[in-house]
């Protein structure tokens, strides 16, 4: 079967599959309507989030695409979301991947597949992905994971550098939203509203249980491939995007699996073949290459490949937002960038220096610095990329370069290197690695953050000793990033970065008196050194706009209190599926606010709004959670209201106070 002699598909919307303990997961599953005499290998991307109204788009793009070119491409709901019966306990829980052998198993036991199975998923299917591999099915022969992480700790929503990340609410109402929803009545219309009942009652308000973990424990380690990369026998092609949150797994999946390859591009949390900041790429071309030759046995040359592909971004004004980033394809034959060299800069009274110097700076930075850092993990294609620096670099412990004799290409991830001391027994430190244009303005390059009681391990932190110096070393976020000639490099250290990380119990002041930055670079060469084929896809979703979307994020001060606060809206508009009908609708409202004084004012708050209207029945969730703290204790609270045609059915309330562990 030549690439050109497409086949024709059917679509099954909601293929049962049926699990050993009687729970029914829901399936929509494109394929060539001839696989039973022509058995296909299946491609599955298993998440909780929504597959009849919630990945639509998406769907439309990229599966039938793949069922086209000799594939069946799976979408299932995990337990207890979408159409799915059950519940959900947690995010990957062991119940979950227990489920994904079981679909991987019935899959390849199917008269239309050939037995051999991939996965492919972005963000929660990329984890999942790499996770299931740990566990090495029988059939799961390749993964293309995107946009994930190989440690769950450090390296995701949570607690990075030890630090807690506000996104650790933020994505947990996101979940105790996408998890209030109904299935849809016309597939269940016998049941919908129990197994709706069912789920409301039982779904777990997320924050709650992460909360519970401050360190590196068991819980944790569960589900971070990075335990054991040798566990994972299956072939993986790993990508992202330097506008994503998580830029640091393709290259350390890249160095630590054996035919594992890269690919970064500019992008933000999206699929390369959609993504933004624009160029996009043949992901589909590229994934149909690695699917033929690990599920098909096909020479596609993917072995052949480069290890690493990586878009080097040219050093542009800072801005909140871009369609485009001008820059060019790189590529490393073997590895990813652990054998590239790195320059040694020194943090001086001077500034930035190639030789080391005397060294004495206070670090206190009001609490609301880091107003201009973005979102953690940017997704919603509003403006949520980081913008001028130059009003956090004015909170901050700044140290300029001279300007650049010659042009710099940044490839890798930065190592920071920091002799201070503390006067709390608690506190956090946040750098920024910065481009200074000539007029001033200031990029962010990459940054980092450290829970300082973390400095030498998140499994058994230890607090500081006020007044004693030590010597910390930390990375900054993977990056490539070219600096141009005559333009200045900064280091900015602070000691608070709100709203992206959540403050120390108290006021801290770091006292430096020393350190140094490793910065992994490149030669700087001309044109690009790979090309990928221009991106494609399916015919896009066919739908109706009920509701336009829009995003909005604006800072506000109180004038009177001094309260600072980032209010983002994020509404996601409203439209009816041309093919069945369906209507779903959604809004996002978070505020973040802070007095720059009190590390105890800190508060977040999360709205959520979730409607699915059919045939007169109109259904509704209104999700709602806030957390707090004061010097020893975080306090959260979350409540869920569900409506059927306007009137409450549902309403749960929870409180709870969690004990600040080191954090």
């Amino acid at each position: 079967m030549t690439q050109n002699a497409l086949r024709d598909l059917i679509e099954l919307p909601d293929q049962g599959i049926t699990l050993s303990d009687g729970t029914r997961l829901s399936a929509r599953i494109w394929r060539p309507a001839d696989a039973e005499a022509d058995p296909v290998p299946a491609i599955l991307e298993y998440l909780p989030y929504r597959k009849r109204d919630g990945t639509c788009a998406r769907d439309a793009l990229t599966h039938p695409w793949f069922a086209e070119r000799d594939y069946a491409a799976v979408r299932v709901d995990i337990r207890g979301n979408g159409d799915s019966e059950g519940v959900m306990e947690d995010e990957y829980s062991p119940q979950e991947l227990a489920d994904a052998v079981e679909v991987i198993d019935w899959l390849a036991a199917q008269p239309w597949c050939s037995g051999k199975v991939g996965m492919m998923g972005i963000s929660w299917g990329g984890f999942n992905g790499l996770q299931v591999a740990a566990l090495a099915p029988d059939p799961l022969k390749a993964v293309i994971t995107l946009c994930s992480t190989a440690d769950r700790f450090a390296d995701d929503i949570h607690y990075k550098g030890g630090c807690l990340l506000n996104e650790n609410l933020g994505w947990g109402a996101t979940m105790w939203s996408y998890s209030s929803r109904a299935p849809d009545p016309a597939l269940r219309p016998d049941d919908w509203r129990d197994l709706w009942l069912q789920r409301l009652e039982a779904e777990p308000f997320l924050p709650d249980l992460w909360l519970r973990h401050q360190r590196r424990d068991a819980y944790w380690r569960h589900g971070s491939v990075c335990e054991d990369f040798s566990s994972i026998k299956a072939k993986v092609l790993a990508l992202g995007g330097w506008g994503d949150g998580y830029k640091n797994t393709v290259p350390w999946l890249v160095e630590a699996l054996p035919g594992a390859k890269g690919i970064v591009g500019p992008w933000v949390h999206k699929y390369p073949h959609f993504a933004v900041p624009e160029p996009r790429i043949g992901f589909l071309q590229e994934a149909l290459r690695w699917w033929d030759h690990w599920l098909k046995g096909e020479d596609t040359g993917v072995e052949a490949d480069p290890d690493y592909r990586a878009y080097l971004m040219d050093g542009v004004r800072p801005a909140t937002w871009y369609e485009n980033r001008p820059g060019r394809w790189i590529a490393e034959p073997e590895g990813a960038t652990a054998h590239l060299e790195s320059q040694r800069l020194h943090l001086t009274d001077a500034g930035l220096t190639a030789t080391p110097g005397a060294l004495d700076r206070k670090v206190s930075a009001p609490l609301d610095c880091g107003a201009d850092a973005g979102e953690y993990c940017a997704i919603w294609l509003g403006p949520e990329l980081p913008g001028d620096q130059r009003a956090d670099d004015a909170l901050s412990a700044c140290f300029d370069s001279g300007p650049l004799e010659a042009p710099m290409d940044l490839v890798g991830a930065p190592r920071i290197t920091l002799k201070l001391s503390s006067d709390r027994p608690q506190a956090q430190v946040a750098v920024r690695l910065n481009h200074i244009h000539p007029d001033g303005a200031s990029t962010r390059i990459t940054y980092g953050v450290l829970n300082l009681s973390h400095r030498e391990s998140a499994a058994d932190p230890r607090p500081l000793t006020p007044g004693e110096t030590e010597e910390i070393s930390f990375t900054l976020d993977h990056i490539a990033y070219r600096v141009p000639e005559g333009h200045r490099l900064r280091i900015a250290v602070s000691d608070a970065y709100w709203p992206l990380i959540w403050p120390s119990p108290e006021r801290t002041c770091l006292s430096l008196s020393g350190g140094h930055v490793d910065l992994p670079q490149r030669p700087t060469q001309g044109g690009d050194e790979w090309t990928f084929a221009p991106p494609t896809g399916a015919d896009p979703w066919q739908v109706e706009q009920l509701r336009a979307p829009s995003h909005l994020r604006r800072r506000e001060v109180d004038m009177g209190t001094g309260r600072v606060s980032l209010v983002i809206e994020d509404d996601f508009g409203q439209v009816r599926d041309a093919d069945h009908g369906l209507v779903s609708g959604h809004v996002a409202r978070e505020s973040w606010s802070i007095h720059p004084d009190d590390p105890t004012s800190a508060e977040g708050r999360c709205h959520w709004t979730d409607v699915l209207e059919r045939e007169g029945i109109s259904l509704r969730t209104e999700a709602h959670c806030s957390m707090t703290s004061d010097s020893t204790h975080f306090h959260l609270a979350a409540r869920m209201e569900a409506y059927e045609n306007d009137t409450l059915i549902f309403e749960r309330d929870l409180t709870e106070s969690i004990e600040r562990d080191h954090m």
